[in-house]
């Protein structure tokens, strides 16, 4: 985990780099030609600047270790600030654009010495090739098999993904730029280069609309990829102690460091000591194989025996019958005392014989 953490801070500091050499020179070309289009470049290339600071900070923050007020960390500092770089551009890099190009639109001027314009592009065109190599470079090492635009949508850490928008959104505002300054030179159009201005500004409104987008879905809170979530269930189930692996919430704290909830059902009848057992080696396993699972919360449902039926003492069968017996017997002397008859020797009733004498 440090080294894609070093990864992304690569490439937000050579982004850095670049936009500070790339600014002045769109400046000073903004100076001697007059070019609203390339004015509109020289702030976008600020804006990046101050873009790839505020990542800097958030990855510095980011790496903060929990205490009381957070014991979680801070690994979502780095989600805000990237929301925060998205607003920037939006606000100040495509709002500032496009109402620079509104205000050439309205008041078109002749272009000036062109031939600095295209210097400057070119210059600029290095420069941003060279930045944007460096962030594919290091995204490639971390987006594995995956497609470039899945990999950024499924991406977990948005400084490397913002400086491969931020990058990319620049080459294609060159290549605005160089088109307004080549109509509006060659074809006499005062408009071109205004109208240039808006396009690079609208450009950056949607590469922020995007961003902002990937950012509050990892600042609400995304869950980890369902490969890795159906991995940990698969490790679980391997446990001998484990009857079935239930439920895995988790949750991505930062680019890094994952959340796991796991609902486990244990076999029937384990004592407590294996499964405390049980719980730490599937703790193990899964930190083995996924190591940005940080923190592992396990919710036990064992399984709980049906209860057995009292088996009776030796000798009870006998003792119960016998008083079954006498209880009947008794029942059965009451009811012929009651109707006259007198019990005999053993409880039975006996009639009496003909004649109202008694039996010898």
């Amino acid at each position: 985990m440090k080294s894609e953490t070093s990864e992304s801070r690569i490439a937000v500091v050579a982004a850095i780099v670049g936009n500070v050499a790339i600014a002045a020179v769109k400046f000073v070309a903004a100076a001697l030609t007059g070019s609203s289009a390339m004015l509109s470049e020289a702030i976008h290339s600020v804006v990046d600047t101050g873009n790839g600071s505020l990542l800097l900070l958030g990855i510095r923050q980011s790496a903060r270790p929990a205490d009381k007020s957070h014991p979680f960390g801070y690994g979502k500092e780095l989600y805000f600030w990237t929301l925060v770089v998205a607003i920037s551009i939006f606000g100040i890099g495509g709002g500032m654009s496009i109402l620079e190009g509104i205000i050439h639109l309205r008041h078109p001027a002749q272009l000036q010495n062109p031939l600095i314009n295209y210097i400057v592009l070119g210059v600029s065109a290095l420069f941003e090739m060279g930045s944007w190599s460096v962030a594919v470079r290091q995204f490639r090492r971390v987006k594995g098999r995956r497609g470039m635009i899945r990999a950024i949508r499924e991406g977990k850490d948005p400084s490397l993904f913002t400086v491969i928008f931020e990058d990319t959104a620049a080459l294609f505002g060159l290549f605005i730029a160089f088109l307004g300054v080549f109509f509006g030179h060659e074809l006499g159009n005062r408009y071109a280069d205004g109208a240039a201005s808006v396009a690079i500004g609208c450009m950056l409104a949607g590469v922020a609309l995007w961003l902002a987008t990937e950012s509050k879905g990892l600042l609400v809170g995304e869950s980890a990829q369902p490969e890795m979530v159906e991995s940990i269930l698969a490790l679980v189930e391997e446990d001998e102690a484990v009857r079935h692996a239930g439920k895995a919430l988790t949750m991505h704290l930062g680019p890094h460091e994952v959340l796991l909830n796991l609902e486990v059902e244990f076999v029937e009848g384990l004592p407590a000591e294996d499964i405390h057992t049980s719980i730490h080696r599937m703790e193990r396993r899964i930190r083995g194989r996924h190591p940005e699972v940080k923190r592992i919360y396990i919710e036990v449902e064992a399984v709980a025996r049906p209860p057995r039926a009292a088996v009776p003492p030796p000798g009870a069968d006998d003792a119960r019958a016998a008083e079954a017996e006498g209880l009947a017997t008794g029942l059965q002397g009451g009811a012929a005392e009651a109707g006259g008859l007198p019990a005999g020797p053993e409880g039975r009733a006996e009639a009496e014989p003909p004649g109202g004498g008694r039996r010898a």
